[in-house]
């Protein structure tokens, strides 16, 4: 009877907000702010619930690269490169997850969650009508280097990253927000199985509540990533703008 109710509610919160998380995670970001707390309300040691998060983070990104591919949006191999960079990245940051104490998480976030208002606040303005893709030379070296300190991040708790890695391809890199959450959604797909795998080495996942919450952000992702490029660019920046602000309230009041 106890394995039937545990199985009544858990299971299906789980793909419930896996959905929500993976539908956010691929339009702006922020997913695992709903994922992390549940994962250790269900009993889930801090780092055992930022390893779990991982298999969810893998099929939603999965899932995004696929339906965005399936839309023809790609940025093949500008994607690739940044990708692989953030990887080494996080191989390091999710060494430092697997041992470090879980009240740095929230404090951490505090601090890019407001990097990231100030951002959004204080943009430069860019008009695309006279400004190209800015993907080689100088700037495909700037940017790999960034990503690799963005992937250490992203390997040591990832939540929030979304806005980060969103707002530098979009005024560095002078991507429009499609093409943005295209090339991102790759990039944390391929520094996510670094990190999914040295958390899994370590014996920090718990398979079975990882596999039920990602069957949500896969359908999440998948739906997202098809709906993102229907809306267009201004549907993006809107839910972006929505999300931060919710973020940053939650992590100063709550």
């Amino acid at each position: 009877m106890a394995i039937i109710n545990e199985f009544m509610w858990e299971y299906p919160l789980l793909i419930l907000v896996g959905f929500i998380a993976g539908f956010m995670n691929t339009m702006a970001g922020g997913g695992s702010l709903l994922t992390l707390p549940l994962l250790i309300f269900m009993g889930l040691p801090a780092a055992v619930a930022n390893g779990t998060n991982r298999v969810a983070i893998f099929m939603s990104t999965f899932s995004a690269s696929a339906g965005f591919k399936s839309k023809g949006v790609s940025n093949f191999p500008f994607n690739v490169y940044l990708g692989i960079s953030g990887l080494l990245g996080a191989l390091i940051g999710a060494q430092i997850a697997i041992d470090i104490k879980g009240e740095l998480f929230n404090k951490i976030l505090a601090v890019i969650m407001i990097l990231v208002v100030l951002l959004i606040v204080f943009k430069p303005k860019i008009s695309y009508s006279d400004v190209l893709e800015r993907l080689s030379g100088k700037h495909l070296f700037v940017s790999v280097l960034a990503f690799f300190f963005i992937g250490i991040y992203g390997g040591f708790i990832n939540a929030g990253i979304g806005f980060v890695i969103m707002l530098f391809l979009h005024y560095y890199n002078r991507l429009n927000l499609v093409k943005v959450n295209a090339t991102k959604v790759v990039i944390v797909l391929i520094y996510t199985t670094g990190a999914l795998i040295t958390f899994a080495l370590a014996e920090k996942v718990n398979w079975t509540y990882g596999l039920f919450l990602a069957t949500g952000n896969f359908i999440g992702g998948w739906t997202s990533s098809r709906w993102s490029v229907k809306k267009g660019e201004n549907t993006i920046k809107t839910f972006l703008i929505i999300m931060v602000v919710i973020m940053s309230i939650k992590l100063w009041f709550f």
